[in-house]
């Protein structure tokens, strides 16, 4: 039989790390939701000590997951563990994943610690993980550039303490595949008690490595890869969930593995992340970019007509990709709604299922043609928030060879407020408005417009980054009007700020009782 290689996703807790991708707790149990569904093994739901934000949004996940294992995060550090216990302890299957670093350049420069000081603290960390759950990961941050002799104390002593899994994080994207197979080989071979725990693999992409070191990895012995949506994460991004798991599904007769991931899911999630980060993949991004099946060679053509395999060696089907077809109309009920968000692999409840139809029904009344996008567009999308602080009413543009001006009404505190504003375009001039409305000192630094489908009455996605001091955020939305969903995108992202700096708040006073 096939060995189970366990899915672990990361994009809760690393792939936010990455600037702009912050998503509140509505947008992380709408991921966490998804994940369960699609099969992941294990979810890292966040890192509960960061804030007390982080920690709501570990122990929310935890109480409704019903099959995945719910983890979060924690330094070496007692109140670090202490406070990842407390957020998990709902959870059907707890993890408590800490780590410390165990690099020569690392221990030197960042901890100032020994060799011998280091084997002391993992053997009493884990030893106190392991009172609140048995299953307790340790990873070795920096591994790849760990000598391997010092590298098996390491996960000797943690296995030792109670480690079920044992993690080799490539921290930053050093290794290369043929190295870093030989360094799973020998952890296998030169651990006495590597029997009693997984090997995990945590690969970074800063040398665009990140799969292939991975999957490297899975042939040495590891039988756990961690990984995120879209590859999102610090700096180059994480091992892209999709291609592992569709590089395993694609290629059995080189990998005898099997996950429990439902490729069929794999779109939707690529959208959905896409759609709470306003990060956007790449066309040429492999599995789910917009040019994964899009052949515009003439021979290319030719041969996919003929026989769909002379060009594509998965189909679309298998990870959920749907064609642009003309579903739905402004005279569609709820029956047929519901039908077909069920056919798309939406399950809602019936509060988000109501919301999701009143929107469907107000873009059916502006737009003639309604995809399968633009469904999953409006089911995957942020509902803005009745407790958000800064609420999008009304917009009235005047733009042309003319002055440029926006009229904007916005509900802040429950309060109604609206200005008019003058700028040097309509988006400027929208802006402007907002900030008037909602002084702050945040700079403009990134203005996307996508198109969710084809034709002038398209659904415009608009994402908008701020930056704040060191504060990078993403705000966005969409609406058949692309102002309007400029206004959304940058009302948005000035929630996400506010939170930002609670968040912040937050994780000061934590520090300080820790």
């Amino acid at each position: 039989m096939a060995d189970k290689i366990i899915i672990f996703d990361t994009t809760l807790r690393d792939g936010e790390q990455s600037p702009g991708n912050s998503m509140n707790l509505e947008e992380k149990l709408l991921v966490a939701d998804a994940l369960d569904v699609m099969g992941v093994d294990v979810i890292e739901a966040g890192f509960a000590m960061a804030s007390n934000g982080d920690f709501e949004a570990v122990n929310a996940i935890a109480k409704r997951i019903k099959n995945a294992v719910v983890c979060s995060l924690a330094r070496a550090k007692t109140a670090d563990i202490e406070r990842a216990a407390e957020a998990i302890k709902p959870a059907q299957q707890p993890r408590i994943h800490t780590f410390m670093s165990t690099s020569p350049i690392h221990l030197q420069y960042q901890f100032r610690m020994t060799n011998e000081e280091v084997l002391d603290l993992i053997a009493s960390t884990v030893t106190l993980a392991r009172k609140y759950t048995d299953n307790v990961e340790w990873s070795a941050m920096d591994a790849t550039r760990t000598p391997v002799d010092y590298l098996c104390k390491a996960f000797e002593t943690a296995i030792k303490a109670g480690a079920t899994t044992v993690n080799v994080p490539d921290t930053v994207g050093y290794t290369v595949p043929d190295e870093y197979f030989d360094i799973i080989t020998s952890i296998k071979n030169r651990v006495p008690n590597i029997d009693k725990a997984i090997i995990s693999t945590h690969c970074q992409n800063d040398l665009g490595l990140a799969t292939a070191n991975s999957l490297a990895a899975v042939r040495a012995g590891a039988r756990q890869i961690e990984c995120t949506i879209n590859g999102i994460g610090e700096r180059a991004g994480n091992t892209s969930l999709e291609e592992v798991v569709m590089t395993l599904h694609t290629r059995k007769d080189l990998y005898n593995f099997t996950t429990g991931i439902n490729t069929n899911h794999i779109m939707r999630l690529s959208r959905l992340v896409t759609a709470v980060t306003g990060q956007q993949v790449q066309n040429n991004k492999a599995i789910v970019g917009a040019n994964a099946f899009a052949h515009e060679s003439g021979i290319h053509q030719d041969g996919v007509l003929k026989h769909a395999g002379t060009y594509e060696i998965m189909t679309p089907e298998s990870i959920g990709l749907t064609r642009s077809n003309l579903v739905m109309g402004k005279h569609s009920g709820r029956h047929a709604f519901k039908d077909k968000i069920k056919e798309l692999g939406f399950e809602l409840g019936d509060n988000a299922f109501e919301d999701a139809f009143a929107r469907f029904k107000d873009l059916a009344d502006k737009k003639k043609d309604i995809y399968d996008e633009d469904l999953i567009a409006i089911v995957d999308s942020r509902a803005t928030s009745k407790n958000d602080p800064i609420l999008f009413s009304s917009l009235q543009v005047v733009c042309g060879t003319s002055k440029q001006t926006a009229e904007i009404e916005l509900i802040i505190n429950g309060k109604s407020k609206s200005v008019l504003a003058e700028g040097s375009g309509p988006v400027d001039a929208t802006f402007k408005a907002i900030k008037s409305l909602v002084p702050h000192e945040a700079k403009l630094k990134l203005y996307q417009v996508h198109a969710v489908t084809q034709g002038t009455d398209a659904q415009a996605e608009v994402t908008v980054r701020l930056t704040e001091g060191t504060r990078i955020i993403n705000g966005h939305g969409s609406d058949t009007d692309t102002l309007v969903a400029s206004a959304k995108a940058y009302i948005d992202a000035l929630c996400r700020l506010q939170t930002a700096r609670k968040d912040v708040e937050d994780i000061t006073s934590v520090v300080d009782v820790a």
